[in-house]
């Protein structure tokens, strides 16, 4: 789904940022944006020479970062393999949807109880819609990774209405994880192009102050998306799938 040609050259940019602070912490957080981007697929090696290389970074260093990466459940180390990005399963799938609901709904529902939010003027709204203009722009283009990872931003940008930084931190490290399910589906603009419109209509509502509008639509939203992917990891396993029957009710 994403071409993974190239993405270590892109570390080679991003070491910049770690001039001010070369920690381990720091590098997990750039190889975690790259999972949520889609650049790094499921299943990749993680070769600690390039990727120390292009960071200018010690393997004792990126070694901590992978650690960090592995409690997030990112990535596995292999006996005498080395370290890979995870490869999803159904259970995964329905766990990240249940902490979605949780995280997604309740920042809606903190952020309707806020003293802006009926002037739709509460800290964060207007990056909500530069997340729908990014992806609209992307699916002009015909960059359906591209309208994939402005949806990661819609997403991250109304768990940041609760205005929290442990539920920013968490909602960050959820969807990196949830990116790595998406690859599951064969092709990616039927399952990202029905969810654009969604994306603007949650939009107006926030900027509108209906937050429990915008509730009732990001969950009925999240059904369906779980549902696609279940069924698509039943599908691939042969099998039918009894959570995928289950996850809209």
């Amino acid at each position: 789904m994403a071409d993974p040609s190239g993405w270590t050259a892109e570390l080679i940019s991003a070491r910049r940022s770690l001039a001010r602070s070369s920690t381990a912490a720091k590098v997990a957080d750039i190889l975690r944006d790259m999972v949520m981007e889609g650049r790094v697929l499921p299943g990749a090696k993680l070769a600690e020479d390039s990727i120390a290389d292009a960071l200018q970074v010690s393997r004792n260093t990126l070694r901590e970062a992978f650690r960090l990466l592995s409690h997030e459940r990112l990535v596995v180390h292999e006996l005498n393999r080395g370290v890979f990005v995870r490869v999803l399963t159904e259970a995964d799938v329905v766990d990240i949807y249940r902490m979605r609901r949780a995280l997604e709904g309740a920042a809606l529902q903190f952020w309707g109880e806020s003293a802006d939010a009926g002037r739709g003027r509460a800290p964060g709204v207007s990056h909500v819609r530069s997340a729908v203009t990014m992806g609209v722009a992307a699916a002009e283009r015909g960059d359906w990774d591209g309208v994939g990872t402005a949806n990661m931003h819609f997403h991250r940008s109304i768990a940041a209405l609760a205005d929290s930084t442990r539920i920013d931190e968490i909602m960050s490290q959820l969807l990196a994880e949830l990116r790595l399910a998406f690859h599951v589906m064969p092709t990616v603009r039927d399952f990202y192009e029905p969810y654009i419109g969604d994306n603007e209509r949650i939009a107006t509502l926030v900027e509108a102050g209906r937050s429990q509008e915008a509730v009732a639509v990001l969950l009925d939203y999240l059904n369906r998306a779980e549902d696609q992917l279940l069924r698509q990891f039943a599908s691939k396993a042969g099998q039918p799938s009894a959570q995928a029957d289950s996850a809209s009710t």
